[in-house]
């Protein structure tokens, strides 16, 4: 499986990066994010689930089915030396928060979780995070439509999630100008909280 690894001279941890349902892991936001842990100390390997692969043979199939892309992930933290963290945007997220107790990992990180599909509020992925024991960082834009402030104060989620909250950022953290922020002050705002979160589980 085709990866691209960002790796500084001396990194502390290994951070396997998912991509989202859209955008596969060579997009702006990716590369962005990735380029930014690895700045942080953090060796940043990015991958594809087989949807996304086959997406660059020209077919335009949907993404995968939960089993098939923790599967996959699986396949790519079974490749790794600890330390190991598992992270991704959106739905790369949701699915390595859902493979974490099943592996050997330091700790996730979530940029983006995708609560419930906008809209539908009702529609809870959150079953899981409620018994969560591998610590969790999540990195949620304030407004964000997949869930927003407002919505997840209300979840019933384990002590092991942790947030660390963006000012008027969306779902991929970005902010309306007139917040007084800029989407690369959020993206360097998420990244000194995540590498400071998996330098912590470290020691």
């Amino acid at each position: 499986m085709t990866t691209i690894v960002d790796a500084p001279p001396d990194s502390f941890a290994t951070m396997l990066l998912a991509h989202g349902a859209g955008a596969g892991m060579e997009h702006e936001w990716m590369t962005s994010m990735a380029n930014a842990l690895a700045r942080r100390g953090l060796r940043v390997v990015r991958f594809e689930f087989p949807y996304m692969q086959a997406r660059r043979e020209g077919r335009r199939p949907g993404p995968d089915r939960m089993p098939k892309l923790i599967a996959c992930y699986r396949a790519q933290v079974e490749a790794q030396q600890a330390p190991v963290f598992l992270a991704g945007k959106s739905m790369g997220g949701r699915v390595a928060t859902m493979l974490a107790p099943d592996v050997d990992c330091a700790g996730v990180v979530v940029f983006g979780y995708p609560f419930h599909p906008p809209g539908n509020p009702e529609k809870l992925r959150t079953a899981h995070l409620a018994g969560m024991q591998t610590p969790t960082l999540i990195v949620q834009g304030e407004r964000d439509t997949f869930g927003h402030r407002g919505d997840v104060a209300a979840y019933k989620l384990s002590t092991a999630v942790q947030f660390h909250w963006l000012a008027d950022g969306d779902h991929s953290l970005k902010p309306r100008k007139k917040s007084g922020h800029t989407h690369a002050e959020h993206l360097d705002d998420a990244a000194d909280a995540a590498a400071a979160f998996c330098r912590r589980q470290v020691g």
